[in-house]
């Protein structure tokens, strides 16, 4: 029996209006091995999509996270939308409670509707 080819959705990271990929810069602060950590976790769903607990959960209006345990003991969240058959990461952030922070959804939901429009 033939394998079936994974199939493959194209990741594009939220671009300012000044051009700048803020989710990016923020990974690219982060140290290589909790950077690699989430990356692994975007390419698990990038192929794997649809994903769900406890890779990912629906957050509403669309919205999905990425739940990575960052090998520095933190928790990092990555949030994304699925628009024109590509996953666009608009948010990332250290999770600092156990509640997702109502301002980090409320950026993560304003880039959505502005790279929408």
């Amino acid at each position: 029996m033939a394998r079936e080819t994974p199939r493959k959705i194209p990741v594009v990271f939220y671009r300012t209006r000044g051009g700048s990929e803020v989710v990016r810069d923020w990974l690219r602060s982060l140290d290589d091995r909790d950077r690699n950590a989430i990356g692994l976790d975007l390419m698990r769903v990038q192929f794997r999509w649809p994903v769900g607990m406890p890779l990912c959960r629906a957050m509403g209006d669309g919205l999905w996270e990425v739940r990575t345990s960052l090998p520095s003991q933190r928790i990092a969240r990555t949030l994304f939308c699925i628009t024109r058959d590509r996953i666009v990461v608009l948010h990332g952030f250290i999770k600092k409670t156990q509640k997702t922070p109502d301002d980090e959804l409320l950026l993560a939901r304003r880039r959505k509707k502005e790279f929408e429009a």
